[in-house]
């Protein structure tokens, strides 16, 4: 018990020692006012800042600290007691936490750190120093001090209440899932960054990751335009380098000086982060304090107000609001009475801007001649009830005069002129212009969880000390819109830039005991945001760049030998540097708005998906969250976004967009247990499962291909044009499977699979083909296709079309199951009612990179399959290799068809189809069977007998090939000799080739006479060539009808010579054989 009282009085002696630090910074802003006294001679402001100072600062803390001293022994020291038990080594928590306080992002510190010592320093910040001062800093900024009256005027205090709240619930509940996913595991650097990338995926990661650096390094713009804006408006006016000889030209010097300035000061930011990062962070408590000091003072000075309000006066003509500026003789009056002349009558200044001379009888202005001069009060008080009058909306367009309402007036028609001293609108004023310019000062939510590794129970101290800094700004922010309204003047409100008041901030009228506590207090706090902006947003840059998810990123990850990101800082220096350009603090708010809401957007994002699914590893500690209060948070996100400015918000969403894709095609692959896996998993069974639900229908019929590869050896794959001419046919679409056989067996060669895998992913890789790889291992080639075939896909994805190579040179194969498994294959695709397409000469097929520049694809319908030969070659026309060709469909009639109507029903139905092509109907007559194709069908069966009735060793099948080489020489003149096959020619045949030399054993075979239907057969396929290459032979590719094997598998090598008699002297061929089911449809 004795111990933790201790505790107690450490903290109490904590409290004392961050009361003198705000004494210290007091006493700093009491020397600069000093400094402000000995130039100008305010005596007043002098006099008054010291007895705040002293009466408000120095004596509550002092009394503090000699009210500790008498109550502690006079031996009390915090190290006299031993350390609380707890999981890390004990400190003086609040005192040695505040002497350590910085505002800075995990990692930002200086290196300098670890020359004396490179052990590890265990973490050490609590709740309040780690990330409720933090988040208070990044939450409060300069929007609370230059605008923050000017849209409660504006938008009357009703209107700006709804701002408020809208901003606030918005950056509450994405509190709210951001301490969900804080405390759901360790965070390192990289915060709100590392948090979105992990759930979402390194592609949401890098693009919103991107979005909030933008929004990072363009709030440091923001608040060095608010620094400048507060010197040259309310500190040193004189200081302005450019001047307008005319009034309509201020704005633009104004904006000029800013840009001088405001580069000026990035450029002494940017080196001060560069040398010194430590200086930074020790003026980090400076700076809180301050941003301390101002908001107390605003509170009493509303206070004061009730009994005593200060004293500033406005000028009024009717209930136009005057310049203060132009008040040099301090007369708000038409004319004066000399007192030591009763009778003499005097013009004022003000008189020689609305009349053409200082003379009585001048010609005047109307409406300065129908109204009268008037003296209102600035700040009438918390008492006043002004309230009342300042709880409506006042928009104004550019150029408008600022007018009270509330008072007489006698209105002209013609509008009032730029030359004469009213205080104008300097922009059009709207709801939703004042959303974007009032949101970026609710953002720096991010600071806690960007300081994760510091704290000593992130996951606890991350959700109360963020929500408690929200509810804390929130009060702030709702009381001083409140008090606002109740205190100050509407037309004084509504004066941006407090032009009224002869040049006063606005909210600094309010402050007490001087309008110096909060123009010092503000400059200062602006500063140092901008400080940390500039420090945070190159480090958040360089974690981005160290992930190496954006590849041209890279460069950004180095820095100094001490690990400062140089390269970062000096991009962040070239984009802060684009917004001080802009100059303008209400047009770079909207920009900035955005890129946060974006981050803020995904967070929610993030956390609702991350529930939905119910990720095994999604176990936070933090449990007051839902899914619901994650989507209204994203709703409001999305809603502000579009409201504050709906164009901005576009560019925001096409440059995520961008990034989101180019790191989906060109960035480093990452496995992080993403989100979007676990949704994409849910997508993926959910529309498999509908899938399932029947067949697809025929509009929906696209090829799902299955690419049949073999390997070599080395494991190279032989045919890669396959997988070239399969990216053609799909063009990115659909469904694609490469699957190879590996002989032998699954135990013995998982490594040899695995192999093949890894080469056949890479060659994927290479054609740009999106799909799955395949390895099945098994004893016989022919088992594992067979096995391929059947397992491939999962429910309604499953393949439907096949793609294998043509087997080459099978005749001379010493291996017979090469074509064997080749007509297996044929015999399964058929069996399982799938497509068929074998391209043949494949290495002739036009690579990627070899788009053909003009020629036909002629499509040869001999069988209706379906429709595929009419699908197939539009499909391919989609690729850019194919697209310049045309298509030509040809159809063959027999002597009793009608030719012409059958090419006008063909013609007609390519209409329906919305398929342009020419289309030719080819007549093939009967004729007698050629000496040639007796001849052909011939060696086809005495090869088919030979192979059949013998076992041919090595050597004699090299003779046996050269026999029938020697044979093909001797009938060559026959394919051009076309005769009529008789008794007696047949004879004449024989006895003239019964010389010829060949093995004894092959003298029976010559003798056998081929078989009538085979020779029918073979004439067929003999003419039928003989016509498509007479049409086709200049084509591109040509598609042809594959004739289905025969049942007995004792034709199979009658079935392939059929083949190549087929599709013998054609350059690229595709035998289509359809899966028995159609694929096309004329109906929409």
């Amino acid at each position: 018990m004795c111990r933790y009282f201790s505790c107690f009085k450490r903290n109490l002696l904590g409290i004392a020692q961050f009361l003198s630090l705000i004494s210290l910074t007091s006493f700093v802003i009491y020397i600069i006012c000093s400094l402000f006294y000995l130039f100008s001679f305010l005596s007043s402001l002098y006099s008054s800042l010291s007895l705040f100072l002293w009466l408000i600062l120095f004596l509550p803390s002092s009394f503090f600290s000699w009210f500790l001293t008498m109550f502690l022994p006079p031996d009390f020291s915090v190290h006299n007691f031993p350390p609380l038990p707890s999981l890390f080594p004990y400190r003086p928590s609040f005192t040695s936490s505040f002497s350590n306080y910085t505002n800075l992002t995990q990692g930002a510190k200086e290196h300098e750190e670890l020359r004396v010592s490179r052990t590890r320093v265990s973490p050490h910040m609590g709740t309040f120093m780690g990330v409720y001062l933090p988040c208070l800093q990044n939450i409060f900024g300069v929007i609370l001090f230059l605008r923050l009256t000017w849209v409660v005027g504006t938008a009357g205090v009703l209107q700006a209440l709804c701002i408020v709240f809208i901003c606030c619930c918005c950056t509450l509940l994405t509190a709210i899932s951001m301490s969900a996913i804080a405390t759901n595991g360790v965070v390192p650097a990289g915060g709100s960054y590392f948090m979105i990338s992990r759930s979402l995926g390194p592609e949401f990661g890098g693009a919103v990751g991107l979005c909030f650096y933008l929004g990072t390094t363009f709030a440091g713009a923001m608040y060095i335009l608010g620094a400048i804006e507060i010197l040259l408006m309310y500190i040193a006016p004189k200081a302005a380098i450019f001047e307008a000889k005319y009034p309509e030209g201020e704005g633009a010097a104004m904006l000029n000086n800013m840009r001088v300035y405001g580069s000026i000061c990035l450029l002494l930011m940017s080196l001060l982060v560069f040398f010194g990062v430590k200086y930074v962070n020790k003026l980090a408590s400076i700076f809180l304090a301050c941003v301390i000091v101002s908001i107390i003072s605003i509170y009493v000075g509303a206070l004061v107000s009730a009994f005593n309000p200060p004293h500033f006066p406005v000028c009024m003509l009717g209930n136009r609001t005057i310049n203060g500026h132009e008040l040099d003789d301090n007369q708000c009056a038409k004319t004066i009475i000399q007192h030591h002349v009763p009778t003499l009558v005097m013009t004022t200044y003000l008189w020689k801007h609305f009349c053409q001379g200082p003379e009585l009888n001048a010609s005047c202005d109307e409406y300065f001649m129908s109204n009268n001069f008037s003296n209102i009060e600035g700040i009438p008080g918390l008492a006043s009830g002004i309230i009342s009058e300042n709880l409506w909306s006042s928009y104004l367009s550019k150029g408008d005069v600022v007018e009270k309402g509330s008072l007489s007036s006698s209105h002209v028609a013609h509008p009032s002129s730029t030359h004469q001293p009213y205080v104008f609108a300097d922009i059009t004023t709207s709801f939703t212009l004042l959303v974007g310019i009032f949101f970026p000062s609710v953002t720096g939510i991010m600071a806690g969880s960007n300081r994760s590794g510091d704290l000593k129970d992130a996951q606890r101290s991350i959700p109360i000390g963020t929500i408690l800094a929200i509810l804390t700004t929130s009060i702030v922010y709702l009381s001083s819109v409140v008090l606002f309204g109740a205190c100050i003047d509407g037309v004084v409100l509504r004066d941006k830039f407090g032009d009224s008041v002869k040049g006063n901030l606005v909210v600094g009228t309010l402050a007490w005991p001087t309008p110096w506590v909060i123009v010092i207090g503000s400059f200062f706090s602006t500063c140092g945001a901008g400080l940390q902006s500039l420090t945070g947003a190159p480090r958040l840059l360089q974690a981005i760049a160290k992930d190496n998810i954006v590849p041209f990123l890279r460069v950004f990850g180095h820095g100094k030998a001490n690990g400062e990101p140089t390269w970062a800082l000096l991009l962040t220096g070239l984009i802060a540097e684009l917004g001080i350009l802009i100059a303008s603090l209400d047009m770079v708010a909207p920009i900035l708005t955005m890129f946060f809401l974006m981050c803020y957007l995904f967070v929610n994002l993030a956390c609702a998906l991350q529930t939905l699914l119910r990720t095994p590893n999604w176990r936070p500690r933090f449990s007051y969250y839902h899914w619901s209060l994650s989507f209204l948070g994203m709703t409001f996100c999305l809603a502000l976004m579009f409201i504050s400015s709906w164009y901005y918000a576009i560019v925001a969403m096409v440059i995520a967009s961008m990034i989101y894709k180019y790191i989906e095609y060109h960035g480093a692959e990452k496995e992080w247990g993403d989100g979007i896996r676990g949704l994409s998993l849910s997508a993926a069974r959910y529309a498999l499962l509908r899938l399932e639900e029947g067949p697809p229908h025929t509009k929906n019929w696209r090829p799902q291909l299955l690419v049949l590869l073999k390997l070599d050896e080395d494991a190279h794959v032989k045919s890669p044009r396959l997988l070239t001419f399969a990216s053609q046919l799909k063009a990115g679409k659909g469904l694609t499977i490469v699957g190879t056989v590996v002989s032998g067996n699954f135990l013995q060669s998982y490594g040899e699979a695995l192999a093949a895998e890894q080469t056949l992913k890479h060659l994927m890789d290479k054609e740009r083909v999106k799909g799955f790889c395949q390895c099945i291992v098994a004893q016989k080639p022919r088992e594992g296709i067979s096995h391929m075939i059947q397992s491939s896909g999962l429910g309604g994805m499953r393949p439907n079309t096949v793609v294998m190579g043509w087997p080459h040179a099978w005749r001379q194969s010493e291996d017979p199951h090469s074509w064997k498994t080749f007509i297996n294959t044929v015999r399964v695709t058929t069996a399982a009612h799938l497509a068929l397409l074998v391209p043949k000469n494949i290495s002739l097929f036009p690579t990627n990179s070899e788009p053909c520049t003009e020629g036909y694809i002629d499509i040869w319908w001999i069988v209706h399959d379906g429709g595929m030969l009419m699908l197939l070659p539009f499909l391919l026309r989609q690729h850019k290799v194919w697209r310049k060709c045309g298509m030509r469909i040809f159809t063959v009639a027999q002597m009793e068809d009608n030719s012409i109507q059958m090419k006008k029903d063909l013609a007609t139905f390519l209409y329906h189809l919305r398929i342009e092509a020419e289309v030719e109907v080819v007549e093939m007559h009967d004729s007698d069977i050629s000496a040639y194709t007796y001849e052909r069908t011939l060696m086809m069966e005495q090869r088919s007998q030979m192979l059949r009735q013998m076992r041919l060793s090595k050597s004699d099948r090299e003779k046996e090939a050269q026999l029938v080489k020697d044979r093909n020489s001797i009938s060559e003149h026959h394919r051009r000799v076309q005769m009529t096959w008789t008794k007696e020619k047949t004879a004449q045949y024989r006895v003239t080739h019964s010389g010829c030399s060949t093995p004894e054993g092959f003298r029976d075979m010559l003798s056998i006479r081929p078989d009538h239907s085979n020779v029918r057969r073979m004439h067929t396929a003999v003419k039928l060539n003989e016509v498509i290459v007479n049409k086709s032979h200049d084509a591109r590719l040509v598609l042809l009808n594959m004739p289905g094997p025969p049942r007995n598998p004792d034709g199979d090598e009658n079935y392939m010579e059929f083949l190549e008699v087929l599709t013998e002297g054609l350059e690229r061929v595709l035998l289509v054989r359809g899966g028995g089911s159609e694929v096309i449809t004329i109906y929409s």
